[in-house]
């Protein structure tokens, strides 16, 4: 079987990472936060450390999932953000050419202003907070010097359960789970959901189609925060006892204060061109990741 070094492996999105590819390939997962049995510790923002672990394993694919993604974070810790979100991608653009395998860089929706109605791949980026430009620099890096790549642009992560889930899905069902009768929810924010089950499962139909370059990868259907909100009600079947109230940015703004685009809302145009998108609607994968991890614990 093929191997795969995947870096930053302890999250939401590496776990589905791990549990899709595993059966194919055979994986090397590393991270900071040793969470799970099958992941052994490197910090990649360790150039010589990151390089070393990964010669060893003479993978044919790097992987390179982990970022700093708490925008309120990277705001008051930008050098940080960028040693992790920027600095190490150029690590990982340096051994992958030196081993002469292909990179996979996760990008985000959130390096776009907002300003538009969607996103596809030949939408000029315009970031707008320390997190957008620390991912937009680290696309551009992996664009112009890595020999081979995939950047595949993610929307919002939905995946994980409690674990692993620090995105509004949890968010949400944490409230339900605490009995709030009411939940606060914007009216003002627009994007594209990605259950992270199918984006691995996209992802790895690429890699085997041996494609290269940028695709947005999302569920399909644009969306909201509020209409979201409220869909996870409606499938807990809780429409009686939990009250959704739209209120608008401002009412979090001393929480959540980094600047967020208005629109993160991204179109899977290559993907579509190319007959290989399979990301589901994004109702259907919350259902499934609702089912999956959160439905029993509720209905307790």
């Amino acid at each position: 079987m093929k191997k795969v070094y995947i870096a930053g492996c302890g999250g939401m999105l590496g776990e589905a990472f791990y549990n899709v590819f595993r059966k194919n390939y055979t994986l090397k997962c590393s991270d900071i936060d040793l969470n799970e049995d099958w992941i052994d510790y490197l910090d990649f923002r360790n150039y010589d450390d990151y390089r070393k672990d990964i010669i060893e394993f003479n993978p044919d694919y790097l992987f390179h999932l982990g970022a700093h993604t708490d925008l309120e974070y990277c705001e008051l810790n930008s050098e940080d953000a960028y040693d992790t979100n920027t600095r190490s991608v150029k690590y990982a653009v340096s051994i992958a050419n030196e081993l002469k395998i292909p990179i996979l860089f996760i990008s985000t929706a959130g390096i776009f202003n907002g300003e538009k109605d969607c996103y596809d791949e030949t939408e000029k980026p315009d970031p707008i907070g320390v997190y957008g430009r620390s991912k937009y620099l680290a696309e551009v890096y992996v664009k112009n010097n890595a020999n081979n790549y995939l950047i595949c642009r993610a929307g919002w992560m939905m995946g994980g359960g409690t674990r692993k889930d620090k995105k509004f899905v949890q968010k949400i069902i944490s409230q339900i789970t605490d009995r709030s009768k009411e939940i606060f929810i914007v009216n003002d924010k627009l994007g594209t959901p990605t259950y992270t089950y199918d984006f691995a499962k996209n992802l790895k139909l690429l890699i085997e189609n041996n494609c290269n370059g940028l695709y947005n990868m999302v569920c399909r259907g644009l969306t909201s925060r509020l209409e979201i909100a409220n869909e996870i009600v409606k499938q807990l079947g809780l429409q009686n006892q939990v009250k959704v109230t739209e209120v608008s940015s401002d009412f979090f703004k001393k929480e959540y204060f980094a600047a967020r685009p208005k629109c993160e809302r991204l179109v899977n145009k290559r993907l579509n061109s190319e007959n290989l998108n399979i990301m589901r609607d994004w109702r259907s994968a919350l259902t499934d990741y609702i089912n999956s991890r959160y439905y029993n614990q509720i209905k307790k």
